[in-house]
């Protein structure tokens, strides 16, 4: 297992970074590495967020000296959402298999989280997502089918999507960690504009379903200052709660979101009208 440590950036300085710092600081490139756990520790909320790729071997989620406990969950709670092939990830002795999309909540105070593939050639790819916790509460898998779903946008604005909201107050308790994934109707290549800022969370988006050419032209930065990212296929995003967040691709996409802060309404956001942005 490897884990890497991102600090907080200021605002005002990040107006002033490059686009290689603004990727140096901000874009996870590479989650998916076979056989790999590969973690990035953001202090942006004390994040954690990474990817487990079992090839033929099992994989076990390890604690590190940045996590401060024996084990990666005594104090943290993890969200999975399988974005590969079938696979199954077993906790405490307790097996949960995972198809593509399925999510996966594992309850802080969990001693043992180990990854398998049910095909070596057609690997799970586990995305993990880590926030600290305070409560225990059930380790649950959700599937697409048991999310709560929400409709939004329009075919003449080219943002048509479905929100499913996953690890959710009214889907599945946690202490902080809220997570969902949105999918793009065909046609449509917005998300989340007009943007929102949410200082109470920080997020973290992972970009998915692009073909091998596409590109999600992330917006980021303080509305008055924004900034933008140019991300491919299965790489993420740390956004902290000061920055808009907002994409465009050049192709249909999905990504999943997960937030951690001072609550979990969803809908605690503060609008940015179009006409504000700079």
């Amino acid at each position: 297992m490897t884990i890497e440590v991102r600090q907080v950036c200021h605002p005002e300085a990040v107006r002033h970074f490059s686009a290689a710092e603004l990727r140096r600081h901000f874009l996870i490139e590479a989650l998916f590495v076979p056989g790999q756990v590969k973690l990035t520790y953001s202090h942006i909320d004390r994040l954690v967020v990474g990817g487990a790729t079992p090839a033929r071997e099992p994989l076990v989620l390890e604690s590190h000296k940045q996590i401060g406990s024996p084990n990666f969950l005594d104090r943290r709670e993890l969200g999975v959402v399988n974005l590969g092939g079938p696979g199954r990830v077993t906790t405490d002795g307790e097996a949960h298999q995972l198809g593509s999309r399925d999510a996966l909540y594992i309850a802080m105070g969990t001693r043992e989280v180990r990854f398998e593939s049910a095909d070596a050639d057609s690997p799970a790819k586990f995305y993990l997502v880590s926030t600290p916790a305070h409560a225990r509460f059930e380790t649950v898998r959700i599937g697409l089918d048991r999310a709560r779903r929400v409709d939004l946008g329009e075919a003449a604005n080219g943002n048509v999507r479905t929100i499913f909201q996953m690890i959710h107050p009214e889907v599945c308790r946690s202490a902080q960690l809220v997570l969902g994934m949105t999918q793009l109707k065909p046609g449509s290549m917005w998300n989340t504009m007009p943007a929102h800022v949410h200082d109470r969370r920080s997020e973290v988006y992972v970009y998915f379903d692009l073909p091998p050419e596409a590109r999600v032209f992330h917006f980021m930065g303080e509305p008055d200052e924004t900034k933008h990212l140019v991300v491919a296929n299965e790489q993420a995003i740390l956004s902290p709660g000061w920055s808009i967040h907002s994409g465009v691709g050049t192709s249909r996409y999905a990504f999943v979101w997960a937030m951690g802060g001072d609550n979990q309404d969803f809908a605690d956001m503060d609008m940015v009208p179009i006409d504000a942005l700079c």
